[in-house]
């Protein structure tokens, strides 16, 4: 017999030999096996090969001598970890089977079995991913160059996959659901393993938990990157959490420490085993690769990749010092940190923005025109809005069950067992909501933008779950739960090869109260009670807004197919050149046509039109002023509501689109326009412009690529809002002409840098349009120039002040309204026109 602490009574082999005994953890090999049963920190006591958390640990499983083959219940139990990942895996999949037929069925069920999609956005990344399947990656559309639009860099390489091995038209929405199923099952893998150390069965929990709140699931099956997202976090979050596993192997202490707990990085107040040279320094940069993906799948994801590299980075400096540490916090951050980079230069070099389009139109700190106060007020509200909005809408039809969600979530933080892990996945719940609460668009798509932290979250509400249920899940880690203080388990029987039936013998004693402990077994018994109430009352109050979010699926899928699609398919028809949009995606993936997007998602070449959408209408207008009439979209496909006098004035209306039942478009009636864009006159000189004159230099106040050739500054916050206006020609050419321009309040002032008259004096001339008469003053550097008086007119107006000699080559124009206000439209600098030189009469 061979006693030990854990196994107080055992049998000797036959013949009376010595059993052998179960090699250390100093032994060589030692780490690698211990490490390979987790795949997180502090999980050596299930990892050591226990059916079940606080199972006592048989000193005789590593005996070589034959054993009588046991019964059925042992031959099933000694199997189980073998069938187990397999039983999971086909488990969680069917959940996610499920789901997805429940949601993909209710849209066949509204389309007539027709592959849509709930949001048009779906088509964006279905734009993108055929122009890269075409050799034209990064474009939204064919023809407009590199787009900084997509948020999501690496999802239309996903889909360019399915586009090429077959997955065209409409049948690319067949291929986004098979990338999100198999997404979402990854999650689920990776989940599963964060609730091992509750115990083997805890995560069978993770799936019906996970998938029960019909936003997520709307989310995860709509076609957007957000299941592809959690995919690739499964990944970065298992190769971080491969770091952890290399140092956290047990050894010799090396000095005293306070314990902590085994699923924080360092758990167990032991020493790691020193791994095999380099394995760490490989690992760091798999996990560093990895949360690049992730970055680069979702840029919000910087929280993540921060939060898993400073997690694994602690693991490190507990086993092996502060330099290896850092060393491990380089590795797993900087593959991210040059993805980040590498996207701005090129966003500079190919736009001329550093940032992408996508933040410059939907963060409010970009907008010019609102205060720091308002951008807080904004920021605050949107904070809120995205806690509330989940908590009292998606997660229960009424209150307060919604919060059930995050109050089973903060119970891992309770436990030593799971705190280390409940504390990685809670600040990324709050951080990842801290920064999309930026995003004004946050509120809309079914708050679509907030869901990965939802994701998160229910694998802390299973975890709390599971929990409630644990019986050994309270107790400090590695020691024996109050049932098995002195608890002496019965001898094995002959043929139980690893102590199966000693096991399965504590169970009773467990269920009735070893040792007479019958409060623990109460305090259980109730904790398993109040677990089925909460999972009860959560699921009464969801199911109502699972059947709404089904519905809701199906019916934002028919109406895309009705309006969006529809539309498509008749600009195919038209055959037009190319359609101007508002952030919109179905109507070209259908027509398969060029596009310019005049929100600026979509991008064309370098002009700023996310900027402009920014600064308003005029701005976006004057950037198509820009571009070559010939390349001008010929057709608009627009929610006139949105765009004001746009339709009326530049379009000519050939059809409109209604839809019936609207759950998800924006608008009942989309409307394709004949474009017109003869108003447009980029470049043309004043109308005041003298026999003996030239145009030196040109200001377009409100075209972003003149101010910014300029240096224009408009006095902001509150001021310079940008309006344009199309009225006769003053020349008399008996066309209608426009041009955009910014309002300057009274007292306040507008500067630009302008070159100066090179021959002798010249004339500054300001052109307007207002029915109020203003008067401002301009000066150069600081030199008094004059003053500007502009008459009220329903035309246009041009006024002018003369140019002294002696300004340097360039001079700041400072433009002040001290009578009145004004609209700013345009600034010429004129000089004298060289005058031509003298040629000799011909002669011999």
């Amino acid at each position: 017999m061979s006693p030990s602490s854990a196994d107080p009574v055992s049998s000797a082999p036959p013949g009376g030999a010595a059993p052998p005994s179960r090699p250390s953890s100093s032994s060589p090999g030692a780490p690698e096996a211990a490490a390979a049963g987790s795949a997180f920190p502090g999980a050596e006591a299930t990892a050591a090969g226990s059916a079940f958390p606080g199972a006592p640990e048989d000193t005789d499983a590593g005996s070589a001598s034959p054993r009588a083959p046991g019964g059925w219940l042992d031959r099933v139990v000694a199997a189980w970890p073998r069938v187990d990942p397999v039983l999971f895996a086909a488990y969680a999949g069917a959940c996610v089977l499920y789901a997805a037929v429940a949601f993909y069925g209710a849209m066949h069920q509204q389309t007539g079995g027709m592959w849509s999609a709930p949001l048009d956005d779906v088509f964006i990344h279905f734009d993108y991913a055929r122009a890269t399947a075409r050799g034209y990656p990064f474009e939204w559309s064919e023809g407009n160059g590199f787009s900084s639009g997509n948020t999501s860099l690496s999802y239309p390489f996903v889909l360019a996959l399915g586009y090429l091995i077959g997955f065209r038209g409409l049948l690319l929405m067949q291929w986004a659901a098979i990338v999100a199923c198999a997404s979402t099952l990854g999650f689920l893998l990776v989940g599963a393993r964060l609730l091992d150390p509750i115990g083997r069965w805890a995560k069978y929990l993770l799936p019906p938990v996970a998938l029960s709140i019909g936003a997520l699931d709307w989310s995860l099956f709509s076609g957007m990157e957000n299941a592809f997202h959690l995919g690739v976090w499964a990944l970065a979050t298992l190769a971080a959490l491969a770091v952890v596993r290399a140092v956290n192997v047990p050894h010799v202490p090396r000095a005293p420490r306070v314990p902590r707990a085994p699923l924080e990085p360092g758990g167990a107040g032991e020493r790691a085993a020193a791994p095999p040279p380099g394995r760490i320094a490989r690992l760091g940069w798999v996990a560093g690769l990895a949360g690049a993906l992730l970055y680069a799948t979702r840029p919000e994801s910087v929280v993540c990749v921060a939060v898993l590299g400073v997690y694994a980075a602690i693991a490190v400096e507990r086993a092996h010092g502060a330099r290896a540490a850092l060393a491990t916090l380089l590795r797993t951050s900087v593959p991210g940190a040059v993805v980040c980079v590498a996207q701005a230069v090129a966003n500079r070099v190919l736009t001329g923005e550093w940032a992408a389009s996508g933040a410059i139109a939907k963060l409010a700190l970009n907008n010019p025109y609102m205060t720091s106060e308002e951008k807080w007020n904004t920021y605050e509200f949107l904070a809120t809005y995205v806690v509330a909005r989940n908590t009292n809408h998606h997660f229960s039809d009424a209150l307060p069950w919604g919060w059930l969600v995050p109050a089973l979530a903060l119970v891992p933080l309770a436990s030593r067992r799971t705190r280390g892990i409940a504390a990685m996945l809670w600040i990324q719940v709050v951080g990842w909501l801290a920064l999309v609460a930026m995003n004004g668009q946050v509120r809309w798509q079914n708050e679509r933008y907030t869901m990965p932290a939802v994701a998160w979250l229910l694998v802390l509400a299973a975890m709390g779950l599971a929990l409630l249920v644990a019986r050994a899940a309270w107790t400090a880690p590695g020691a024996p739960d109050a049932l098995d203080r002195g608890a002496r388990r019965p001898e094995r029987p002959e043929g139980d090869p690893a102590g199966l039936w000693a096991r399965l013998a504590a169970v009773p004693a467990r269920a009735f109260g070893a040792r007479g402990d019958r409060t623990a077994t109460g305090l259980w018994v109730a904790r398993v009670a109040v677990a089925l109430a909460l999972a009860a009352l959560f699921w009464v109050h969801q199911l109502p807004r699972m059947r709404d979010q089904i519905w809701f699926f199906g019916r934002a899928s028919r109406n895309i197919r009705d309006q969006h699609l529809v539309a498509g398919k008749v600009l195919a028809q038209l055959d037009v050149r190319r359609v101007l949009v508002g952030d919109a995606g179905a109507l070209l993936y259908a027509s398969d046509r060029p596009g310019l997007d005049l929100i600026g998602l979509g991008g064309y070449h370098d002009l700023p039109f996310a900027r402009a959408g920014v600064h308003g209408l005029g701005a976006s207008l004057e950037l198509i002023e820009r571009i070559p009439p010939e390349d001008r979209p010929d057709a608009l496909a627009i929610y006139p509501g949105w765009w004001g006098e746009l339709p009326a004035i530049f379009g000519k209306r050939l059809i409109g689109i209604p839809v019936v039942g609207n759950v998800i478009c924006g608008g009942a009636e989309k409307v394709i326009y004949r474009a017109d864009w003869s108003p447009l006159a980029h470049g043309e000189p004043p109308a005041s412009l003298r026999a003996d004159e030239q145009v030196l230099d040109e200001l377009d106040v409100a075209d972003l690529v003149s101010e910014r050739e300029h240096g224009y500054a408009f006095p902001r916050p509150q001021a310079g809002f940008v309006g344009f206006s199309v009225l006769p020609d003053p020349r008399g050419s008996g066309h209608d002409r426009f041009d955009a321009g910014r309002v300057i309040p009274g007292g306040r002032s507008e500067t630009a840098r302008l070159l100066a008259p090179r021959n002798g004096p010249g004339r500054l001339v300001v052109r307007t349009a207002s029915p109020r008469p203003a008067v401002v003053r301009a000066t150069a550097d600081g030199r008094e120039l004059g003053q500007l008086t502009l008459r009220g007119s329903g035309g246009w107006t041009e006024a002018s002040v003369a140019l002294p000699e002696g300004l340097p080559e360039t001079f700041t124009l400072t433009l002040t309204p001290i009578e009145g206000e004004w609209v700013d439209h345009h600034v010429w600098v004129l000089e004298r026109a060289a005058r031509p030189e003298a040629r000799p009469l011909a002669g011999p």
